[in-house]
């Protein structure tokens, strides 16, 4: 097969991480995620990675914990998430680098755009931990901005459903799913792809954004190769 994408971003949630767990990291789960992240590198496919940090903490659920020091507890756990990814990747033999956007040197290189390009140019997968660095913005805005940073061709939002609908599939038996979709109508409609700061980012910056189910990991391996799953948002 041949790559439709050179360098792409994959940003994971933290809640996929858990597998059936639904709490913490399933290592089985993850080594199933990274098996056609492995098959893309083989490729010859750049890929940077963004990790969420649900599956241990939400900062925007802390009840009345002061927001900032819970938005750097959610970084501390997207961290986790990222060491995690990372050996499940070198476990199938890729060579990997994690940055984060806090200095952690004991444990992570710090987050340089330079260093990061030259990471994938070299062939390494870099995942990328501490979503922004800053309280208050989400890892989905943390994709787009590295995405916007490193010139990657499109944001892959691997997800726990299978693209973008018109309502909540869970509540409405009858919402309709989006094959493609505007960015003006997921900003001016509300629909659930990314935050509107995460969306107008890639939107500025003319950044696509596929939104696929991981449930089947190897739609990873199908959207790089761009198969037609989930749905694509993209500019008018």
């Amino acid at each position: 097969m041949k790559p439709k994408y050179k360098r792409v971003l994959l940003k994971l949630s933290g809640e996929s991480l858990a597998g059936n767990q639904k709490h913490g990291i399933d290592f089985d789960t993850v080594l199933r995620f990274c098996e056609p992240i492995k098959k893309c590198v083989d490729l010859g496919v750049e890929v940077a990675i963004v990790v969420g940090g649900g599956n241990f903490w939400r900062g925007r659920s802390s009840g009345d914990m002061d927001r900032t020091r819970a938005d750097h507890m959610g970084m501390l756990a997207t961290t986790i998430n990222a060491l995690g990814v990372c050996d499940a990747l070198e476990q199938l033999g890729v060579d990997v680098r994690v940055q984060t956007a806090i200095s952690m040197r004991e444990i992570a290189e710090s987050y340089i755009r330079n260093k990061a390009i030259r990471h994938l140019e070299k062939g390494r997968v870099v995942i990328f931990g501490c979503g922004t660095g800053n309280p208050f913005f989400s890892t989905d805005t943390a994709a787009a901005l590295r995405a916007a940073e490193i010139e990657a061709d499109i944001v892959m939002k691997a997800t726990m459903v299978d693209g973008v609908y018109d309502s909540d599939p869970k509540s409405n038996p009858d919402a309709v799913k989006y094959d493609t979709v505007s960015f003006y109508e997921v900003l001016n409609k509300d629909l659930a792809v990314m935050d509107s700061t995460a969306a107008s980012l890639c939107k500025d910056n003319n950044i696509p954004i596929l939104v696929f189910s991981i449930e089947q990991p190897d739609n990873i391996f199908k959207a790089v190769c761009g198969e037609s799953i989930g749905t694509l948002v993209k500019t008018d």
